[in-house]
């Protein structure tokens, strides 16, 4: 799959530990509203302290599957039940 994102490769973004070592999935991508960030989550629950700062295009290169997820709109969120199940789409409610 080619780089088709708007954003640059080495973009920082937010994303987990277990993601980055192969222990979990991309599971929940948010795009984020007030400044475009990008933040991707694993199936399972997280906490702050696994939280790790890594490139976009490290993202992209550990699931290219996200790149399906180019043209999400900022303040919107994409989930999926496996990582063999289609991304679904929705706005996010943060009330």
């Amino acid at each position: 799959m080619n780089w088709n994102f708007p954003d640059p490769w080495n973009m920082a973004v937010i994303t987990t530990w277990k993601i980055l070592r192969s222990e979990d999935w991309i599971a929940h991508v948010f795009h984020d509203e007030d400044d475009g960030g990008w933040q991707f989550h694993g199936a399972e629950e997280s906490r702050v302290e696994d939280a790790a700062i890594v490139a976009l295009g490290e993202m992209f290169d550990q699931d290219n599957s996200i790149g399906e997820l180019t043209d999400l709109p900022e303040g919107w969120e994409a989930w999926r039940e496996s990582p063999f199940q289609p991304w679904r789409r929705a706005k996010t409610d943060w009330r």
